[in-house]
């Protein structure tokens, strides 16, 4: 079997699919990998590593993915510079592994349906112990929280940490971290280590634990409904929980300095917590940094991959933020996609075992056979095309 690994074709991507590390163990499995040319380069990965542990390097990209069974990426397909979809040169009835975030791509996945191809999407592997390894929704997402963190510390014009000086003492930072999955907890620590003070939100309550373990202090209201949804992601909340919780949130927000926003339903909608009203109490020279807007942004107010200032308040809402620390994060993403790929590879048959009873693969799959089958994905262009 033959894979490939092109160069990513997204605006302001540096990741890579495969670092040399994971491809070196695909390649003593005895699968073939090659890579388009500087496919590595903006991760500090150059083709000089790739071909010394015996992968090859196709500079014409028509030619790496028109001869691969199996086209390994870090994002869903799209155009390239020269005007050609990456689905459409792909080989008819390959395979694809790749974080599709199908809902948000439909035009991508209609053409991984029309060309045939069995497509696999990180960010619906399901959330079992037996997955962990493979999930890179938290292996980045731990990337989005520790940066997220930075970002604010670099915008807000206090310190984060007390400092006790000659010249007086200055307190420190209060943060407050909405949202405890993997990028809210990781936010929590890093608040933490820079020595702000830290409060932190959930709608699952069981995750106060786990926000107290990293240094947080818990805030909360007692819901009336349960707010765990498949895969540990937490479910929307019911009209009177939205309304206790956004008076929570309001009186809170008005007392902090940073406010960092990680919520996502089902682990790809972003609801709008943080609205005009609650912008407008916080104070002149406080933060927002909304980690929600790759998933259409928790504040109302926010412009989605730019910064703007609403009374003072600075609202960041950047978007791909893994790709802004290329070199780990595609370490981390090939780590995922190796793990994948050796736990239905049949190295004695030489061949992907595609065995559709498997609750990893079907939880995963987008297409098959020529036909959309991810149940989200349908509903999303059901209703674009009831």
């Amino acid at each position: 079997m033959r894979i490939a690994v092109p160069r990513e074709c997204r605006e302001n991507e540096n990741r890579v699919a495969l670092d040399p590390e994971s491809c070196k163990k695909l390649i003593q499995a005895g699968i073939e990998i090659s890579l388009e040319a500087g496919a590595g380069m903006k991760a500090f990965f150059p083709d000089d590593e790739y071909r010394k542990i015996g992968a090859t390097i196709i500079p014409d990209i028509a030619n790496l993915l028109g001869g691969a069974d199996f086209t390994l990426k870090v994002n869903a397909p799209g155009l390239r510079s020269d005007g050609s979809h990456e689905a459409d040169l792909m080989m008819q009835g390959s395979m694809l592994l790749a974080s599709i975030f199908p809902t948000r791509n439909l035009d991508a996945v209609k053409k991984l349906a029309e060309r045939k191809i069995t497509a696999f999407s990180t960010d619906c592997i399901p959330r079992t112990t037996r997955a962990q390894a493979m999930d890179t929704l938290s292996s980045q997402g731990n990337i989005v929280g520790y940066k997220g963190v930075l970002l604010g510390a670099v915008e807000l014009p206090k310190y984060f940490p007390m400092f006790m000086t000659a010249a007086g003492t200055t307190l420190s930072a209060k943060v407050f971290v909405i949202g405890a999955g993997v990028a809210g907890l990781q936010a929590i620590a890093t608040a933490k280590r820079l020595g702000a003070s830290v409060t932190a939100t959930d709608v699952r309550p069981e995750v106060k634990e786990q926000i107290e373990s990293v240094g947080g202090k818990y805030i909360g209201i007692e819901l009336q409904q349960n707010t765990q949804a498949w895969g540990g992601y937490a479910a929307e909340l019911s009209a009177e929980d939205k309304a206790r919780q956004a008076k929570m949130l309001a009186d809170h927000c008005a007392q902090v300095d940073v406010v960092i926003t990680t919520a996502l339903i089902g682990g790809v909608l972003a609801p709008k917590l943080l609205d005009e009203s609650i912008v407008k109490s916080m104070k002149p020279g406080s933060v927002i940094v909304d980690l929600g807007a790759d998933g259409g942004g928790n504040c109302t107010l926010s412009m989605i991959g730019g910064t703007i200032e609403v009374g003072g308040v600075k609202i960041i809402a950047p978007t791909n933020l893994p790709a802004s620390l290329p070199h780990h994060a595609s370490m981390l993403f090939s780590r995922n996609l190796l793990n994948f790929m050796l736990a239905f590879w049949k190295k004695d048959e030489s061949r992907f075992d595609l065995d559709w009873n498997d609750d990893i693969l079907k939880g995963c799959a987008v297409t098959r056979d020529g036909e959309i089958i991810h149940g989200p994905t349908l509903k999303a262009l059901q209703a674009i095309n009831p």
